[in-house]
This record gives C-alpha cells, sequence and structure tokens, in this order.
C-alpha cells in the first residue's frame, strides 16, 4: 500500500497562513513585564516632574477692593476677566445636523461633544456616542507671564459672544486681561459637518505675557468605551500623527511616549470615532503619551485609553495668531479622505501591498455594493466577486498538484532505485525538467493569495460601514454575534459563544478534509522525513480550534468574509477537480514532453541543481577523504 506522505509547499503555506493570524491577534497584547515596567516608569516620571504653579479656580467679585487686590497678585492684568458678568459657570452650546458642542466659559475649552448619528453600542441605554464629557477631556494654555507666574487657562473665565458668519456659527470665547486686552478662542462650525475651526490669537497681550518662549497647549482625553468587545475596541485605540507628511502612531496596546516634529496634526483615535486636532502651521515639537486604563477586561470599563499631547504655540510680532481645527466625528475612510488633509492614513489598512488592496480594492468594491444592498448581503457578493478573480490562480495551483500527482509513481520508482539523497534530488529535478513540471507552480499562487488574505483582516474591522448594521442573527456587522452568554469565562475564548466563526471553522474543515488527500497523493517521497501526514491529518482539526478560538471576539463581519471564502474556494476546487482538470490529459502531455527535447530550466532552478552538484561533489571529496 503506497505511504501517504505530505506536500512540503502546503505545508509552507498553511505555516505562513497561522503565522500571519497569530502576529494579527497578539501584535498589540503587551506582555505582564512590559506592563509592570511602563508602570513602574510612569511613576518614575511622574515623581520627577517639577510640578508648574497653578492658580486656584478664582470667584467672581465685583466690588470688594480688598479681594480685588488680591486676585490682582495672582492674576495679574487676567484679573479683570474674573470681574465680568461672565464670570460663572454657564455654558454655550452651538450645533449643526451632525454634531452638537457645549462649551465652559471656565477654561474655554469644549466640554461636551455630542455625535447625533451614532450610538454606543456598549450600554443598554443605546445613549449617543460622545466623544467629551463628564470632565474626560481638557485643554489648557499655559501662560508665562512677565514676571515668570504661570497661569492656566483651565482656571480662568472666558467671555462668550455668538454670532453668524454666513451659514457659519461662530463662537468667541475671550479671557480679557483689559477692555482690549484679551487671549481669544474662536469656535466656528458649518452645517453638517464634523470639522470645527478653531483658533487662538491675542491682541495687546504683549506686555503682559513673556514672549521668549512659546507657550504649552495641553490637550488630553480619557477615551469612552462606545463597542461591546472591550479588547477588540482597544486593539484599535491609539494616537496618530503626522509628522513630515508620513502617518504614525503612539500606543498601540501598551503604554508609549514619543516626541515628534513638524506635527501637522494629532488624532486621539478610538476604534470608530476620532477627535483630531489639525494647525495651518505644523508644530515644531510635540510630546505625545498614551496610557492603557483596561487592566482587567473582564471588569465594565468605562474608559480605554488616556492620551496626552504637549503642543507649543509660538509669538509673532509680539500676539498669538494660531488657526487650527478640530475633528470630532467617524473613523471612515470616505469621511476622512473627503477633507483631503491625509487623515484616511490615520486608519490601520495595512502597509505596502495590504494597504494598496484595501484602498483600492476592497474598499471601494464593497463601498459600491452596500450603497445599493444590505450590509450583509455585500459582504457576500464581494467575498464571491474576490473569489472568482482569483480563481485562475486556484486554477493553476490545483494544474500543478495534479501534475505532480501523475508524475507520483515515477518519483517513487526513482526514490527506490537511488539510494544517495543528493542523487536522487538531481534526477527527481530532471525527470520535473524533462515532464515541463516546475514543483514551485503550487506554491506561487497561494503566495500570490497571501496579500489578500491579510488585507481582509485589516479590512473589515476598520471598515465603519459596518457599525451599528444588522445582518440575520447579528446585531451589529462590527462586532461580535453573540448568540449564548456564558456564565463564566473560557481564556482565549471569552464569556460568549458567536454563531460565525463556528460556521466559518465548519467550512474550513470541509475545505481541507476535501484537499489534503490531493495535496499528499501530489507530494514525492522523500526519505528521513518524519511522517508528515499525520501532521496534515492533525492541521484538519487545528485550523477550525484556531478560527472557533481567535474569531470569537473579532467582528461578524470578517467571520461572515470568512465562512464564504471557504464555501467559495471549496466549490471552486471542486468544479475545477472534477469538470476542468483532466488526469489522463496531464499524463499524455507529460509523456509527450519527455519526448521533446527538455527545456532549458528556469534560473531558480538552475541555481538549485548546480548548489546541488556542489554539495554532492563536496560529500564525495569528505568520503575520499575517509577512506
Amino acid at each position: 500500500m503506497e505511504r501517504k506522505k505530505l506536500d512540503l509547499n502546503s505545508i509552507i503555506g498553511f505555516a505562513l497562513i497561522f503565522g500571519i493570524m497569530m502576529w494579527i491577534m497578539y501584535k498589540n497584547q503587551p506582555t505582564q513585564a512590559e506592563i509592570d515596567a511602563e508602570k513602574a516608569k510612569k511613576e518614575k516620571l511622574e515623581k520627577a516632574k517639577t510640578k508648574a504653579p497653578e492658580v486656584a479656580a478664582v470667584t467672581p467679585v465685583a466690588s470688594d477692593s480688598t479681594q480685588l487686590k488680591a486676585l490682582q497678585a495672582s492674576l495679574g492684568s487676567f484679573a479683570y476677566s474674573a470681574t465680568l458678568p461672565s464670570a460663572k459657570e454657564n455654558f454655550t452650546t452651538i450645533e449643526n445636523e451632525v454634531l452638537k458642542l457645549k462649551i465652559a466659559n471656565k477654561g474655554g475649552f469644549i466640554v461636551e461633544a455630542t455625535l447625533k448619528d451614532y450610538k454606543r453600542l456598549s450600554s443598554d441605554s443605546k445613549e449617543l456616542v460622545a466623544l467629551i464629557k463628564n470632565n474626560n477631556a481638557n485643554l489648557n494654555l499655559q501662560l508665562q507671564t512677565q514676571d515668570n507666574r504661570v497661569l492656566n487657562t483651565k482656571d480662568l473665565y472666558f467671555e462668550p459672544t455668538v454670532t453668524k458668519e454666513g451659514a457659519n456659527q461662530v463662537l468667541s470665547m475671550k479671557l480679557k486681561a483689559g477692555e482690549n486686552q484679551f487671549l481669544e478662542y474662536k469656535y466656528s462650525l458649518k452645517s453638517k459637518d464634523y470639522m470645527i475651526g478653531f483658533d487662538i490669537q491675542s491682541k495687546g497681550l504683549n506686555k503682559a505675557l513673556n514672549e521668549s518662549k512659546p507657550l504649552d497647549l495641553e490637550w488630553s482625553m480619557k477615551t469612552f468605551r462606545n463597542e461591546k468587545s472591550i479588547s477588540y475596541e482597544n486593539r484599535y485605540t491609539d494616537i496618530r500623527y503626522s509628522e513630515d507628511g508620513k502617518a504614525n502612531n503612539v500606543g498601540a496596546g501598551k503604554d508609549s511616549e514619543e516626541t515628534p516634529e513638524k506635527v501637522s496634526y494629532v488624532a486621539f483615535k478610538q476604534h470608530f470615532f476620532s477627535s483630531i486636532l489639525i494647525t495651518e502651521k505644523p508644530f515644531e515639537t510635540s510630546k505625545l503619551h498614551s496610557s492603557n486604563l483596561v487592566n482587567d477586561e473582564k471588569k465594565d470599563t468605562v474608559f480605554t485609553k488616556e492620551f496626552k499631547a504637549n503642543l507649543p504655540l509660538a509669538f509673532a510680532n509680539g500676539e498669538l495668531n494660531h488657526k487650527m481645527n478640530f475633528y470630532f466625528g467617524p473613523t471612515d475612510y470616505k469621511t476622512l479622505k473627503a477633507y483631503d488633509k491625509n487623515f484616511e492614513e490615520i486608519i490601520p489598512l495595512g502597509w505596502g501591498i495590504f494597504g494598496w488592496i484595501n484602498k483600492f480594492i476592497f474598499s471601494p468594491l464593497y463601498g459600491f455594493l452596500s450603497s445599493f444592498m444590505s450590509f450583509g448581503i455585500a459582504i457576500i457578493i464581494f467575498t464571491i466577486i474576490i473569489k472568482l478573480a482569483m480563481s485562475p490562480i486556484t486554477y493553476k495551483s490545483f494544474l500543478s498538484q495534479a501534475k505532480m500527482k501523475v508524475l507520483r509513481p515515477e518519483i517513487n520508482e526513482i526514490n527506490e532505485k537511488v539510494k544517495d539523497p543528493m542523487k536522487r534530488q538531481q534526477e527527481t529535478m530532471k525527470l520535473y525538467n524533462k515532464a515541463g513540471v516546475n514543483p514551485m507552480a503550487g506554491c506561487i499562487p497561494a503566495l500570490i493569495q497571501l496579500p489578500f488574505m491579510y488585507a481582509s483582516f485589516q479590512f473589515f474591522p476598520t471598515e465603519f460601514l459596518l457599525r451599528q448594521k444588522a445582518f440575520l442573527w447579528a446585531n451589529d456587522l462590527s462586532s461580535y454575534d453573540s448568540i449564548l452568554k456564558l456564565p463564566f469565562t473560557i481564556p482565549l475564548y471569552g464569556d460568549h459563544i458567536s454563531l460565525f466563526p463556528i460556521l466559518a471553522a465548519i467550512a474550513i474543515f470541509f475545505y481541507m478534509k476535501y484537499t489534503t488527500g490531493d495535496q499528499q497523493m501530489a507530494a514525492p517521497q522523500q526519505e528521513g522525513m518524519p511522517d508528515m501526514g499525520k501532521i496534515m491529518k492533525m492541521m484538519i482539526y487545528i485550523s477550525p480550534i484556531m478560527m472557533l478560538i481567535f474569531f470569537n471576539n473579532y467582528g461578524s463581519g470578517l467571520s461572515l468574509y470568512n465562512l464564504f471564502s471557504n464555501l467559495m474556494t471549496l466549490g471552486i476546487m471542486f468544479y475545477i477537480k472534477n469538470y476542468v482538470v483532466d488526469e489522463q490529459k496531464i499524463h499524455a502531455q507529460i509523456q509527450e514532453n519527455k519526448q521533446k527535447e527538455p527545456k532549458k530550466p528556469g534560473k531558480f532552478q538552475q541555481k538549485l541543481q548546480e548548489a546541488m552538484e556542489q554539495a554532492q561533489k563536496q560529500q564525495e571529496e569528505r568520503n575520499n577523504k575517509k577512506k
């Protein structure tokens, strides 16, 4: 009875696939040692910091001369602001069709930023997504006075004035040091826009402020949890920034700090929503810090990460005049790209060819399909189109396997006759060359398909269009499709059971079961190798188990894609095997090729053959020396 062996090319392909899957799943997971080290480093830095003198919150006064004198001693010229009627805990609201902003008199910063079209999925109340709320964010400008005192705008009162500039709402927040001396935050909000104009300018403060060095603009935020899976959301939450036009990130899954230069924007990016600060003139320097706030994923967590940005604002002719913008909105590729400022680069679509596939194939195709059909059906049609486009490559791979299967008896005959491993390999290569068969032809098509597989792992988890879109039993294609909540947590698996990963695992099982036999039959006999047939049989079961474990917490859209991807591949392979590839014709063609003059081997085969001949000569020399 003929002994089954494993096709080495198939093992390499499966190893690459599993390697990529493991890398994707674990690339953002810090070890406990890393967490402890970063925590110790952070505590050390905090202790070493020299705290700038802060000004206590001021109480508005108007007539008591004693209090006014004390206030002036503390605040200098800016004590004038505390005497105005606006020196109260009041708020001003501006809003359009998609965004609602609430700005406080104290500090002059946005204290609430609510997106009107999107709901939180992490809570049962289905409340709207609020990127800023309940003091989770702050913006502070440190004012260095001429007598070297440091004032923090977060503790001072601004005077609000709302006006109209065409169709735009404009809110001016002025921190006054006198009737015509002030620091101004100016907010401009357009209709149906997530972008807000944000200008910082001053007038008449050249005598009050120290102009010798830039002022520090401090922006911080604790990002709310908005999605069902906290681990899934936290994996895609980090700081993104543009340095000299190149996108980069801070804090992907761990605590970290960076000091980039020439920064044109800083994005506090959550999984599906982002808060971005943009400047017309790049910040010369910056300090960006990210801290992970999720210590226990089993607990109900409010925040995922804490972000801090320190950005210098330089004086020009003794005054401040900085044109900036804020973006509070969805991390949606199409929405961000429309601003033509490279904001779409904050979405991790993959590097190199993977990013190109997502940008120019996956994103346009899926966007087109989902524009006129349900999002779940669009994934199925999307998968069918991709797999049909890849079917010629699948055909090439299966044809190579069929050729190797036809040559199997002759390869076994060579293995039996030639005992020396080097000579046996040389004879096998001669047979391949004479028959016109390339042993690498089966591996290369599989490698070509790998970028598309990896691109799908980047595309579906970041595709904003899937959020809040239901399909069958999945109420949100951007999150897991739980059909049963478990009373306990299984390590790596989770506390629930998702159905799409189960169906995808079944599809993988039948696909591998169907194709493994042919791959083993096509594999040449290799003496000295372990019984790889057993390993191949084990992989038939290992692959579905990996799908069950790692995809249980992933978005159901990705699991749906993998389900139909494997079903389509299985169907294409079945059709090719039974209706396209004729082994008798292949055998006849190989016999005909043998009668012809052998083709000149390719460069790879030629180098491989030369390497084997050189190794054989060295082996013969060693044998002669021993004799």
